[in-house]
């Protein structure tokens, strides 16, 4: 059982069309399996005449356009855009091929809410599964890619919950570290699908085979990107961990022109906390405020669950740019620029930024262990006796008679006491040891 298998159906409860990953991949309203059956036979030949053909049988009139549902409209979108990518990829203009698909992909894109051409959700998550699967290529590496996009989908949608409800918490609350350690189990299926990818998938697979159908291409004026699984929108836990207000110019830029191949309620929580105060500014305000020693508890517990998560988006970075310096390589390379139209810099520039706010983190759990008392090595030491003055002159006889009558008393007080037999010592009682043996440990440095 997967991960989507646990988490899909109450995914799909919700009312929203494009949660509706059943029914999405079930559709078929443009009649187009058997065409797309046939598409990697016609990519292997670069049979740009067939994949025009193809297109053109498959745009639907406007009163049909006008008719579809919202999810038959993500379908009908998801299978055009197999046709738009694989006819880029051999060097032509899909819309100066198939003019006539130009106000169907507008009319789609507003029915959607979305970008007019196939997004990596339409590519991957929306997909069918097993004969009627949609590729490019036909090849099982590209199946696996796919499959490692599908794994993250039901992740990202409920970390989406977990991010707004962390949000509305400070780190007092008991609910943000709670908040926190549940989007660290969903970032987590992100690092789950990159070794996945690591495994199943070759550099020079995607860099030479794969990575040309994600080609942009121009829509009124415009260009859109294909299906770059840098569309898979981890910004979203990003945003508010730390990108809110701890970003850079660059970073910012790269996810303004990302946030519109999301779906319509991602842009709107993007809209929502862009510019809000993130949560590692939260715990770095709220630890400066401390003067003890030791955080609290709840306080070192958040800096505890904020350091986990941060270290989780840094380990998925940092092998996602192994992966991308493999796969653009001087050896593999056929474009500058990753599917998603960033740089190489760019993701080592966003790698860099998690590690310092997970290092800042790191930092106060180090506070946090600190002692509640100094170190015996650092204590200092007992203070020595004053010596004793010199006698006065004329005190020498004085001090003679003195210590003749303090002899003689403790003479006295000796015969006495061996006169006068003792009561036998009383053992400590049990609390008593207790009591001696808690003290003991409570200052113990």
């Amino acid at each position: 059982m997967t991960l989507y298998d646990l988490v899909a159906p109450a995914i799909e409860a919700r009312c929203e069309p494009r949660y509706r990953i059943t029914g999405i991949r079930a559709a078929d309203p443009l009649g187009a399996d058997a065409i797309l059956a046939a598409v990697p036979a016609m990519n292997r030949d670069a049979d740009v005449p067939a994949l025009t053909v193809a297109l053109r049988a498959l745009v639907p009139d406007p009163d049909r356009t006008a008719s579809l549902s919202v999810v038959e409209a993500l379908a009908a979108v998801r299978d055009l855009g197999l046709l738009l990518g694989s006819l880029k990829r051999h060097g032509a203009e899909p819309l100066a091929a198939v003019p006539e698909a130009l106000p169907v992909l507008q009319e789609l894109g507003r029915r959607t809410g979305m970008v007019p051409r196939d997004t990596v959700h339409h590519y991957t998550t929306w997909n069918p599964l097993g004969d009627r699967q949609r590729m490019y290529t036909g090849e099982k590496m590209e199946g696996h890619l796919q499959d490692a996009v599908r794994m993250v989908f039901p992740a990202l949608v409920a970390s989406l919950d977990t991010c707004s409800e962390l949000a509305g918490l400070e780190p007092y609350d008991t609910r943000f570290a709670d908040a926190l350690d549940r989007t660290g189990e969903h970032v987590q299926a992100m690092v789950d699908s990159i070794d996945f990818t690591v495994a199943q998938v070759t550099p020079d697979f995607f860099a030479r085979d794969l990575r040309p159908y994600f080609e942009e291409i121009d829509i009124a004026g415009r260009d859109y990107l294909g299906p770059a699984a840098a569309q898979v929108p981890l910004w979203l836990v990003d945003l508010t961990l730390w990108q809110s207000d701890r970003s850079s110019p660059e970073y910012d830029a790269f996810l303004d022109d990302s946030v519109r191949y999301s779906l319509p309620s991602w842009r709107v929580f993007h809209a929502a906390h862009r510019g809000s105060t993130s949560a590692v500014s939260k715990l770095s305000a709220a630890i400066s405020w401390e003067s003890t020693p030791r955080l609290p508890p709840v306080l070192a517990a958040s800096a505890v669950s904020l350091a986990r998560v941060l270290r989780i988006l840094k380990t998925f970075r940092a092998r996602h740019i192994g992966i991308a310096r493999k796969a653009y390589s001087d050896e593999l390379r056929l474009y500058e620029a990753g599917s998603g139209g960033a740089p190489i810099a760019l993701l080592r520039s966003v790698l860099d930024l998690t590690r310092d706010n997970e290092t800042l983190v790191r930092h106060a759990n180090v506070r946090m262990h600190a002692p509640m008392t100094p170190p015996t090595s650092a204590r200092k030491p007992a203070p020595r006796p004053a010596p004793r003055p010199a006698p006065r002159p004329g005190a020498k006889a004085g001090a003679k008679t003195a210590s003749a009558t303090a002899t003689a008393s403790a003479t006295a007080a000796a015969s006495t006491s061996a006169a006068t037999p003792r009561p036998a010592p009383t053992p400590p009682s049990a609390s008593a040891s207790v009591t001696a043996s808690l003290r003991e440990k409570r200052f113990t440095p």
